[in-house]
């Protein structure tokens, strides 16, 4: 399981952003694209809003792969 690490001051990452950052989706059109096609999940159930936050201890799943928010 890959780690994301929250900027210093910021609570939450929005859902769309995450899989950009950690490299699990190319552009914001394709995270975007992903997320509604229920292809995401946070803690373990499909997810569709791209706008969703994402706090400490939350895991985003997409592709075989897992990123924890920490």
């Amino acid at each position: 399981m890959e780690k994301f690490q929250l900027r210093a001051g910021e609570d939450f990452i929005r859902l769309g952003q995450v899989l950009k950052a950690a490299g699990l989706a190319e552009s914001g059109a394709e995270a975007k694209e992903v997320i509604q096609d229920g292809q995401v999940l946070v803690n373990g159930e499909t997810e569709t809003r791209r706008g969703r936050k994402l706090y400490k201890g939350d895991i985003a799943s997409y592709d075989g792969r897992e990123i924890e928010i920490v």
